[in-house]
């Protein structure tokens, strides 16, 4: 998504300006050409060596240099810019940059471009919450802005309170977002689920999996990359939300259950990556089951199982009613499943893909080491409604998860 894409950084007068050197190098290392552009106060933080040797660009700060070089420069900036990150955003810039105050490179080329504006505010955490400052944010919010609002947390100045520069992760989200929001899934809504159930036993114990939600996680930010308003339906995993997607946090089958038909209703794009629990206890017990209880007599405890909802399955019946009558008023709901085999799988991913009338099914052997719960990598097969099947190599789940959009991409088109 970075690739060749022209990103310029601003960097101010702040703490934080140490943590902008991060942002640089992982821009530049993901293919991205960033131009820095430091205010004079930045400089006393960071030098501009450590960004020109992160970027392997010039890095830009003086607009009065005596050669009148910088006059045109600054145009030049601004033209070639496709998002305009300032990072960190000082209560200074952020008032200059509010009311059109363009006295140095930085706020010269925020006048001039016409790229997104995207600021991170960081300071400390009176100034940041001081009247003043919150009108100058709302004030470049209502003009397009995309503020990233600051982390809370210990400062620079040892209290504690709003003022934190984000991650690094959330900060490059943050730009991925801005620079694909006229993908080819913008306009679109997309419902992603993620990670295993827990299905209790009692308060303390409960019946799981081990999916990390890893591959979720990444179809939900790459469909964000792409445009698309992106609804995740998460259960317990211990990955950080992705910033710009909508989250909702669930804990069993059935409160996912409940959430995918509590959103699908909006959605172009069902993707159920989630590994969903196929059984619960059937009698939950509402204490802590001990050892010497009734339920535990002896050496063995005896659980007795109930299936839990069919999700995909449950859909096939849903669409041909209501819900079906407003999808025909604009288009069909995409469905693309998940199947997590570890022995025949042409075999079983045929028959979930036909059972459940699905558009695509992925299929995966979770017992290889590149391809199981938790792994960076995923080895998966797609069956294809129309009987066609794609073996896909090894491949980052990030490449997989952009595989799989590729293949969607077109049958929205097609169900239009």
């Amino acid at each position: 998504m970075l690739v060749k894409r022209r990103v310029t950084v601003g960097v101010c007068g702040g703490i934080a300006a140490y943590k902008a050197v991060e942002l640089v190098s992982q821009l530049q290392q993901a293919g991205a050409l960033v131009d820095v552009i430091m205010t004079e106060h930045a400089e006393d933080f960071v030098r501009p060596l450590t960004f020109s040797t992160m970027s392997h660009r010039p890095v830009y700060s003086d607009l009065w240099e005596p050669s009148g070089r910088a006059a045109e420069l600054h145009i030049e900036l601004a033209e070639a810019a496709e998002v305009l990150a300032v990072v960190p955003a000082t209560a200074n810039t952020i008032a200059r940059l509010a009311h059109g105050i363009a006295d140095n490179m930085l706020t010269a080329v925020a006048l001039a471009t016409r790229a997104p504006l995207l600021i991170a505010p960081a300071m400390y955490g009176e100034m940041y919450t001081h009247p003043a400052t919150q009108a100058n944010l709302a004030l470049l919010r209502e003009r397009g802005a995309i503020i990233i609002e600051p982390d809370v947390g210990r400062l620079a100045s040892g209290a504690v309170g709003p003022g934190r520069l984000p991650e690094t992760a959330v900060l490059m989200g943050a730009i991925n977002m801005v620079l694909g929001r006229h993908g080819d899934l913008a306009g679109r809504t997309v419902v992603v689920t993620a990670g295993g159930t827990q299905e209790p036993i009692d308060p303390v114990r409960y019946i799981g999996n081990r999916s990390s939600g890893k591959m979720g996680y990444a179809l939900a930010t790459e469909a964000r990359d792409r445009g698309a308003h992106v609804i995740l339906i998460a259960g317990p995993v211990s990955l950080p939300a992705p910033y710009g997607v909508e989250m909702c946090r669930v804990s069993t089958a059935q409160e996912m259950r409940d959430a995918v038909y509590g959103f699908i209703a909006q959605a172009d794009v069902l993707i159920m990556s989630a590994a969903v629990a196929d059984f619960r206890p059937a009698k939950p017990a509402a204490h802590k089951i001990k050892k010497k209880s009734d339920e535990a007599r002896g050496s063995e405890l005896s659980i007795d199982l109930t299936r839990t909802a069919d999700i995909l399955g449950e859909l096939v019946e849903t669409l041909k009613g209501q819900l079906g009558e407003r999808q025909q008023a604009r288009q069909r709901l995409v469905r693309v499943g998940f199947a997590a085999e570890t022995q025949n799988i042409m075999e079983h991913a045929r028959e979930k893909l036909i059972k459940k009338r699905l558009d695509l099914l992925v299929a995966n052997d979770v017992t290889r080491s590149d391809s199981g719960f938790g792994a960076e990598t995923n080895k998966v097969i797609i069956f294809h409604a129309d009987g066609a099947v794609e073996d896909l190599p090894v491949m980052p789940k990030t490449g997989v998860a952009g595989a799989i959009w590729d293949r969607v991409v077109p049958l929205l088109g097609a169900t239009s």
